[in-house]
């Protein structure tokens, strides 16, 4: 199994993170505990910020927040100077609370609600970036109500197709998001807003999809994006003065995972869109870019308590733990695949293949098939690495399981930065009729 960030073996045997022990974590915060290495965190922001904005200069590098968003979290995204992108009221709520400058957050979203617009139009964010036509019609008339001028992107599928899981493609013609770009609908909306007198066009989103493991398409987006943003110029004499080219960088999960460093997406990004201003004598646009993923996926791991084995002689052994897709659905969701390692055992050597299932009541609650590791026994704690995304983000409370803890670990200290939630929090939302009293 690869190591990340600070993750290492030490003289007790064990793995620790952050300089702290994972065992020790396990027996103070319980299990499952969602583990996040700041280190690591603030060192993919930096690397990103590095890559594109002190590189390149006209770049900014926006978080995306749906990977996982706490209070804690944005305070880091702000301190390494990246600006936020969320993608509905809950997660603006979030920022907000956090105290994150609403002038470097992007509204994302391809069904945001009134109520959601008002309170991106009351806060004063950055950017909406809007995703249909209905969406433009809402806003225009909020605007105008309020007598504001709102900034705007447009999200466009630009019919790009990366080759992802299906779920996560959404750069091709056929996508609930965006204005499509080849038939027609995303010159439209442009001249659209330039009509309406409450929106101000300020450039041009597209997200071509995630773990993406070359850089050929995101070269490939540029230079699709840059026609269009002649054409723009030429049809109706607006300039676009940003182009927001999504996240999708990929990252390691599992042996075998190879992606380019974010240095290689950065220079294919910013050569397609130079490269391709210079061609059509266009001004570079600011070139934005989105990373949740490739930030946040490594910085996090989970740990397990391992509970009932079950061994069919010949077929399998199933090692059952105290979570499973309540806390990380992307097994079951996708087949996502990743690595595990006992961190009571860490330095001991793998002597059996074993399947990693979760509790809860469904046969494809399955965490990892086929893993070696040292012999299992209850009782021990199972740690999966790169659980950071979309792991707390998508966790559920199915079979009435509460959500996890999560801490941010960093030179031997421990803060808690989410916490477990209760049988009790699980009863708060619930209402019991008069009649049934």
């Amino acid at each position: 199994m690869e190591f990340h960030g600070t993750m290492r073996v030490n003289l007790r045997g064990h793995l620790e993170i952050g300089g702290c022990d994972v065992v020790d974590l396990a027996r103070e915060f319980g299990t499952p505990l969602h583990i996040f290495d700041e280190d690591l965190l603030r060192q993919n922001c930096r690397r990103f910020h590095q890559a594109f904005v002190h590189k390149y200069g006209n770049a900014e590098v926006i978080y995306a927040g749906k990977a996982f968003l706490t209070v804690a979290v944005c305070r880091i995204i702000q301190q390494e100077g990246l600006g936020l992108d969320v993608v509905s009221g809950g997660e603006l709520y979030t920022a907000l609370k956090a105290g994150f400058p609403p002038d470097r957050i992007y509204f994302h979203g391809n069904n945001k609600s009134y109520a959601e617009l008002i309170m991106a139009l009351e806060a004063g964010v950055g950017r909406i970036v809007v995703d249909n036509f209905f969406e433009l019609e809402v806003l225009a008339r909020l605007a105008e109500e309020r007598g504001q001028k709102v900034p705007v992107l447009l999200r466009l599928t630009p019919g790009i197709e990366a080759h992802t899981h299906e779920y996560i493609r959404t750069g091709q013609i056929d996508s609930k998001f965006g204005f499509t770009l080849p038939n027609g609908q995303a010159i439209a909306a442009v001249k659209k807003v330039k009509e309406m007198p409450g929106l101000e066009y300020k450039g041009l989103h597209c997200h071509i999809g995630s773990q993406i493991f070359d850089v050929e398409p995101y070269r490939h987006a540029a230079e699709v994006m840059m026609a269009f943003i002649e054409e723009i110029r030429n049809t109706t004499g607006l300039i676009t003065e940003e182009l927001d080219l999504g996240g999708g960088f990929g990252i390691v999960y599992v042996e075998g995972d190879n992606p380019p460093p974010i240095e290689a997406y950065a220079e294919a990004i910013m050569a397609g869109v130079c490269g391709e201003a210079e061609r059509r004598g266009l001004k570079v646009p600011k070139v934005i870019v989105e990373p949740g993923r490739a930030i946040v996926g490594t910085a996090g791991s989970t740990a397990y308590t391992v509970g009932s084995i079950k061994e069919i002689p010949g077929v399998r052994k199933y090692v059952a733990v105290d979570g499973g897709m309540a806390d990380n659905i992307r097994p079951a969701l996708y087949g996502a695949r990743y690595e595990a390692i006992l961190a009571n055992k860490a330095a001991a050597e793998a002597t059996e293949v074993v399947s990693i299932t979760g509790k809860c009541c469904e046969s494809g609650d399955m965490l990892i098939w086929d893993v070696a590791l040292p012999e299992v026994e209850p009782g021990d704690i199972l740690l999966t690495p790169c659980t950071g995304a979309y792991g707390y983000a998508m966790a559920s409370n199915y079979n009435r399981l509460g959500r996890p803890a999560a801490v941010l670990v960093r030179e031997g200290q421990a803060d808690l930065i989410i916490k477990r939630e209760t049988y009790e929090d699980l009863l708060r939302y619930d209402v019991l009729p008069a009649r049934l009293k």
